[in-house]
């Protein structure tokens, strides 16, 4: 009434919150319903009878339905009719009391030859058998079990060190095997390529024209030609007939961080930290496309024959796959979380695999479909990985740590820590940079203490005396 009056009287009326009256309404509403708010709901029969009609179905589906011949022979000697079902035990179990109509279910002692024949087809229905009789027994007396489907990995012997190289005077940032497998060259950081004899350690040529430190090499295996990319933003080519600079690929606005070789056509491919993949003509210098679309540096690529010929790693966390044809984008993977520092093509399967550092994944190729995780996290910033025939992938991070992977199981059944040589830091305990000799039997680390470190398998190694403890993991991760 008082607010009428004041209305009527021409008072303003006091403007209220859309809050307040939400409250308002809300409190009405309560008052409206509350008296069956806190009853629950009325049973209905047909729902219930369906939710046990299910269980049982669940728990019981495989043994409900027994043969005819089957469930004569189970009731024989019964003295009345009888739903039990009886399991297989002594012959103390065997005479107890069969008085009336039962549904309880028997335990068996621990004692069967053999686990008894399934009522259904293609099922491996188990007896468990629990010690001592109990009311309230449980329904995991019969349960299906289930073998894993994670592959079994295959049995490698261990890898040793056998040789420490000393000679750059910086970092050691990459290296790159001679087709012919008799000799590697490695780029550091004082700015040098040297090239080393494979079988003997020792120094054949160094090689200087940088400017800053070397982060790429690859060697050509249909010319006599060594690429080379840094800091620089330089790319340039060599001639190892003349041991002199030939060509100068120039356009990268910045650092250049990795560089591949096409197998099949004088291609290269070059990403840096401008966050593009630059693609070159090798004999001609032309910039031929610029394969932009990532978000910030590239430092991984690697190139195929076929579709997708190039496949991009980078700080953006993604990988790309690209048609090299039409220079665009064919498939974008953001399974990733962090920075994707290193990728290895199987030299056999199509597949490959990706490094980051909060998991180690496996792709398929040509559609880039995730497979799966390795089964262990390294827990590290991962500069580099590489995988040979045999399929053992080595992965080395920021840390020193080098691990070696079954590539078919995901399995980690190594798990090395490198040794700084005398002088050094442990914190220069790092590895920058690893790969296979063509052989795939002997693996060259380049590392932050300036020393390259060979390994091999450790030939006295059985699978008596290293063997796989292996556990397959019991959820299967689908991303």
């Amino acid at each position: 009434m008082a607010m009428a009056a004041a209305a009527a009287g021409g008072e303003p009326v006091e403007p209220q919150s859309l809050k307040k009256l939400s409250l308002k309404s809300l409190k009405r509403s309560l008052d409206l319903f509350a008296p069956t708010h806190s009853l629950p709901f009325a049973p209905d029969a047909e729902s219930k009878r369906i939710r046990v009609s299910c269980k049982v179905n669940a728990e019981y589906g495989a043994v409900k339905n027994l043969p005819t011949d089957q469930g004569r022979a189970q009731g024989k000697g019964a003295a009345a009719p009888s739903n039990a079902l009886a399991l297989l035990g002594t012959q103390d179990t065997k005479d107890a009391p069969r008085e009336g109509t039962s549904n309880a279910i028997i335990p068996a002692p621990l004692m069967l030859p053999k686990a008894p024949e399934s009522a259904v087809p293609g099922k491996n229905t188990t007896v468990l058998s629990i010690p001592g009789s109990s009311d309230r027994f449980s329904t995991s007396a019969l349960m299906e079990r289930l073998p894993s489907r994670w592959p079994k990995p295959v049995w490698h012997a261990p890898w040793k060190n056998y040789r420490v190289i000393s000679g750059h005077l910086g970092w050691v940032r990459s290296i790159a095997f001679d087709p012919g497998n008799e000799w590697f060259c490695t780029g550091s950081a004082d700015r040098t390529i040297k090239i080393w004899d494979l079988a003997s350690g020792t120094l054949k040529l160094t090689l200087t024209g940088h400017i800053e430190q070397v982060r790429g090499l690859a060697v050509s295996q249909r010319h006599t030609y060594l690429f080379s990319a840094g800091d620089d933003k330089q790319v340039k080519c060599w001639d190892l007939e003349q041991n002199k600079v030939i060509r100068s690929y120039h356009g990268h606005l910045s650092g250049v961080y990795c560089l591949a070789l096409h197998p099949t056509i004088d291609v290269l491919l070059t990403g840096g930290r401008d966050s593009v993949c630059r693609v070159w003509d090798i004999r001609t210098k032309a910039h031929v496309s610029a394969l932009t679309g990532h978000d910030n540096t590239v430092c991984s690529v690697f190139a195929r024959p076929t579709d997708p010929q190039v496949v991009t790693g980078s700080h953006d966390t993604t990988i790309k796959f690209w048609d090299l044809v039409a220079g665009k984008t064919m498939c974008t993977l953001t399974h990733h979380k962090k920075s994707v520092r290193a990728m290895a093509l199987h030299p056999k399967e199509k597949s490959f695999a990706s490094a980051s550092a909060d998991n180690i994944k496996k792709w398929s190729l040509p559609k880039g479909e995730f497979l799966h995780n390795m089964l262990s996290q390294q827990k590290t910033i991962l500069n580099a990985m590489a995988v040979n025939e045999d399929g053992v992938l080595a992965t080395a991070g920021d840390n020193g740590s080098m691990w070696f992977w079954d590539w078919k199981s995901g399995h980690n059944f190594q798990q090395e820590q490198t040794i700084v040589q005398p002088g050094s830091l442990e914190s220069e305990a790092c590895i920058y940079a690893l790969s296979y000799d063509n052989s795939g039997s002997r693996l060259v680390t380049c590392e932050a203490d300036k020393t390259i470190k060979m390994w091999k398998e450790d030939l006295t190694a059985t699978p008596e005396t290293h063997p796989v403890n292996f556990k397959p993991p019991k959820d299967i991760r689908r991303y």
